[in-house]
């Protein structure tokens, strides 16, 4: 088994759990609330799960070297942090009528089962 492959498998296996984290969250208040409430808040989940699975992507390769490690995660958080204020911002121009406290919440609770994930795998 590689490098790679040993570090790449637990950091999809985050991004798993967050993404059904993020589902299940949406799926409950769109039965507990409303339909609109439950897809404002998957297109929140969206948003964090989004920017997991590209940080992800950028640091799967894995390295031994220390200084190319933190650069390549540097990197990858950069990219995480543009895509966020990306689709934040599409949010914003395409779905007006969301439900702004239950995407925010959306992305608060995938972010949460982000770091929780990481607690897990």
């Amino acid at each position: 088994m590689s490098d790679s492959t040993s570090i790449s498998k637990p950091v999809y296996k985050v991004v798993a759990l967050q993404l059904a984290i993020a589902t299940g969250f949406a799926l409950l208040t769109a039965t507990l609330g409303t339909v609109h409430k439950g897809w404002s808040a998957a297109y929140g989940g969206a948003i964090a799960v989004i920017g997991s699975l590209m940080y992800a992507m950028i640091v799967a390769g894995g390295s031994n070297d220390a200084n190319k490690a933190l650069r390549t995660h540097v990197r990858a958080e950069m990219v995480k942090i543009f895509i966020t204020v990306v689709l934040f911002a599409l949010a914003l121009a395409l779905f007006q009528s969301a439900a702004w406290l239950w995407l925010i919440l959306g992305f608060a609770v995938a972010t949460l089962a982000y770091w929780l994930s990481l607690l897990a795998v």
